[in-house]
């Protein structure tokens, strides 16, 4: 291990020793510093009610300088190095030679081990090498304000920059002046104030915390968004009035060439009556900087400066352009305008910059998104049925709710006629979701509609589309799957492992008297249940094993025949496993208790009831797939 300790003059090496601590992981994304900051405050909340001796000394201000510490790190960490990011905060008890204290530990999975401005060998933002410009901000130099030290522990495949909060009454700023209702921290409400003028522009402020509320606090409005218009517009919403005039932002679009033109995305004025008219003198000159020029500002004309814009004398003042970036891509650019003045401080520039440099993040993961939800739409239109055959003397009710995490889900269904006067019908659920669940479901569909047709009894389908599932053909699956996610979808870790696949499959054949003769093979999914018109509720089919799990398995019908009045209800794991708090909704026999009392309603009736009292289960939306399909004999 190997430990560079950057200190401040009179101050030692870092403490170790037993302390309370709290330890946490987080994803490589935009989502990761907000995670980080409620985190922290989580643990201190706790340590407070614990009645730790350290804890006295925790204070509002303590607890936002842990935020904006926590928040600087796990940002660099996840731009500069694109790794899951480990998170320790710990409490060190007073001794002898120190004070209490905070420590926090942010640890990322980069290999190198370089501190450098450009990020270009997954360093941390602030601490540029002699000669070399602070391009990515002063992320650490804000730490090292913040902390009492900061230093950074490399290991093997593991860096981890630390810092060091003081609980006590040590102040970095001690002539500093009481510090304004900006530097104590922006809320979101004041951020987006209806009234624009709630804000004051000061732009010494802007040297102090109140540069590091604003950026704090701009990037969990930022983070949360996955639409790129509505990015833009709070971006042009933060900018305005605090730190400009007027701001405009552009968008490339998603196809970039010689014919694409930037789009115009937000026009926001501190003067709501100017924003058309501003709005229409940009639309005819689109802003696309010159690829030499970096994500620091540029000078632009002031927009309308050599023509009558009829605009009052004396307004002009100084605009500047920022290019918006995210992965070395450029994604539009941000120009700005500061009315009556000549120069805008460095200060704010700097600022300016570095909220510039977040709308690219934000608009980089929006897009990201949006490819991910586009791919996941196009795959489920492909792999179920356009339409759903009808069933001589059965009424047939599906619901279909795919979970609304913009990959595809692993449900699937299916309804068709074969030969010898059959109907068959399939609900199936394959392990995990993405594109390697689809690449599965879109195998096992047809290979089930092929196996049925060249007229293979029930038992048989299943036992071939075993053995179809573990032969060399998912190879195959799991290489197209690998080629969607290069394309821009989501690739999960799991990749190259064994897809298991839980399956309802049966055959329905008319009888002449009415009803139908039903033939049953469950394998490994949840088992229908064929509800009597007097109410009775009994499971139809036998559990058997997982599909994709034994070459040699094999797998045994069930028959009976569905009378006139019967209703038999199929379901997905989303449905019976549907979760409030410890309990699911098939516990103690929900699922059955609750179809108990659908006696007399239609296959639509029942499937809708069943459908309401899975959603009324729980207060949050289901979080997985929910598929159920209601075969009533008519």
């Amino acid at each position: 291990m190997q430990r560079d300790i950057v200190q401040r003059p009179g101050t030692n090496g870092a403490s170790t020793g037993a302390q309370p601590a709290a330890r946490t992981s987080l994803p490589g994304n935009l989502l990761a510093p907000a995670a980080g900051r409620r985190f922290v405050a989580a643990a201190l909340a706790e340590w407070s009610g614990l009645g730790l001796p350290a804890a006295v000394g925790f204070s509002e201000r303590l607890a936002d300088d842990a935020a904006v510490v926590v928040s600087e790190l796990v940002t660099n960490a996840v731009v500069h190095a694109g790794t899951n990011v480990e998170l320790l905060f710990r409490l060190e008890e007073a001794t002898e030679d120190e004070a209490a204290a905070l420590v926090l530990e942010i640890s990322d999975h980069h290999p190198a081990r370089a501190v450098r401005s450009d990020g270009s060998e997954g360093g941390f933002a602030g601490a540029a090498g002699p000669g070399e410009p602070a391009e990515y901000g002063r992320g650490l130099e804000l730490v090292a304000t913040l902390a009492e030290r900061w230093g950074i522990t490399y290991r093997t495949g593991l860096k981890t920059v630390w810092a060091r909060l003081p609980v006590d009454d040590w102040n970095p700023f001690p002539d500093a002046r009481p510090e304004p209702g900006f530097q104590q921290g922006l809320r979101a409400a004041e951020l987006l104030a209806p009234t624009a003028r709630r804000a004051l522009r000061d732009d010494a402020d802007w040297a102090g915390r109140g540069a590091l509320s604003f950026l704090a606090e701009a990037s969990d409005l930022l983070a949360g968004q996955l639409d790129e218009d509505i990015v833009a517009a709070l971006a042009g919403q933060l900018l305005v009035p605090r730190l400009a005039d007027w701001c405009a932002i552009w968008l490339e679009p998603e196809t970039p060439g010689r014919a694409a033109v930037p789009r115009l995305a937000k026009v926001w004025h501190v003067d709501e009556t100017r924003i058309q008219p501003l709005r229409t003198l940009l639309e005819g000159d689109p802003l696309r900087l010159p690829e030499r020029v970096g994500t620091g500002p540029v000078s632009i004309p002031w927009p309308g400066s050599a023509e009558d814009d009829g605009q009052p004398d004396g307004l002009e003042g100084v605009a500047l352009a920022y290019r918006i970036t995210s992965g070395g891509r450029t994604l539009g650019a941000v120009l700005l305008g500061r009315e009556g003045i000549a120069r805008v401080p460095d200060e704010v520039t700097a600022l300016i910059e570095d909220f510039v440099r977040r709308v690219g993040l934000a608009v980089g993961a929006a897009r990201a998104y949006t490819r991910q939800a586009t791919i996941s739409r196009i795959l489920q239109r492909g792999l179920l049925p356009s339409k759903v055959a009808d069933i001589p003397g059965v009424v047939s009710s599906l619901v279909y709710e795919p979970s609304d995490d913009g990959v595809v889900g692993g449900d699937f269904y299916d309804i068709f006629p074969c030969p010898n006067d059959r109907w068959c019908f399939v609900l199936g659920d394959v392990q995990g979701s993405g594109p390697e669940a689809a690449v599965v479901t879109g195998l096992a569909r047809p290979w089930l509609r092929l196996l049925a047709r060249e007229g293979f009894q029930a038992d048989e389908v299943l036992v071939r589309l075993n053995r179809l599932l573990l032969d060399d053909a998912m190879e195959a699956a799991e290489a197209a799957a690998l080629m969607v996610a290069a394309a821009g979808g989501q690739h999960s870790a799991d990749s190259g492992q064994s897809r298991f696949l839980s399956l309802l499959y049966g055959e329905l054949v008319p009888l002449p008297g009415g009803g139908a003769r039903c033939t049953l093979v469950s394998a490994g999914h949840p088992l229908p249940l064929l509800l009597r018109p007097d109410g009775s509720v009994r499971p139809a089919a036998e559990p058997q094993l997982l599909l994709g799990v034994m070459d040699d398995a094999v797998y045994e019908t069930q028959s009976f025949d569905l009378a006139p009045g019967d209703s038999l209800l199929c379901v997905t794991d989303g449905v019976t496993e549907r979760r409030s708090g410890p309990l699911m909704f098939d516990d103690e026999d929900g699922l059955a208790q609750a179809l108990s009392g659908c006696a007399g309603l239609s296959a639509e009736g029942i499937a809708d009831r069943i459908k309401h009292a899975v959603h009324a289960f729980a207060e949050r939306p289901p979080d997985d797939d929910l598929a159920l399909l209601v075969l009533q004999a008519e």
